[in-house]
């Protein structure tokens, strides 16, 4: 027998099912945590030229600056575009690159290339959907950029095609 005051030994028992369950659940989590981080990397620089572009032949660009009902400043990119080549063109993404004064890239957008359609009182911009460039044809466009880095030198951005849609 044990001294008066002693407390008898009791084995203590432990369940490891709740220590399994968390082990799992971090493994599980460590996982997709591992896949979701393997997406491919965003390609930084420049798109590929779309082949059909050599047919498009753009002049008269020129840059201007409006303030919009907010009073932020919106750049507008206007020009005249022909279509030398032999397809209709429904469709046109344009990649804008604007530079700094020491010529480096500081900013690169894609904007949808929008034909100016003349209306009663005012010009309006289209989709090339609704007005098609066919072959011959010869129109002007306008780009809008509402946003452009600070360090842009305000010069007349360089612009390529990287995807037409044509029939």
């Amino acid at each position: 027998m044990g001294t008066p005051f002693s407390t008898p030994q009791v084995e203590e028992r432990r369940s490891w099912t709740p220590v399994m369950i968390g082990a799992a659940v971090i493994v599980v989590g460590l996982i997709i945590a591992v896949v979701l981080s393997r997406t491919q990397p965003k390609p930084t620089g420049p798109v590929p030229e779309d082949p059909y572009s050599a047919n498009l032949k753009v002049s008269d660009m020129k840059a201007s600056e409006a303030k919009n009902f907010a009073g932020i400043s919106v750049y507008y990119l206007e020009g005249q575009i022909a279509n030398n080549g032999s397809k209709t063109i429904t469709g046109a993404s344009v990649e804008a690159v604007f530079r700094n004064s020491l010529g480096e890239i500081v900013d690169r957008q894609t904007q949808p290339l929008m034909i100016i359609e003349e209306r009663p009182g005012y010009n309006d911009a289209v989709p090339l959907t609704q007005h098609p460039l066919t072959p011959t044809m010869q129109t002007d466009f306008r780009l809008t950029f509402e946003h452009i880095s600070a360090d842009w030198n305000q010069g007349v951005p360089e612009i390529r095609f990287i995807h037409i849609v044509s029939q």
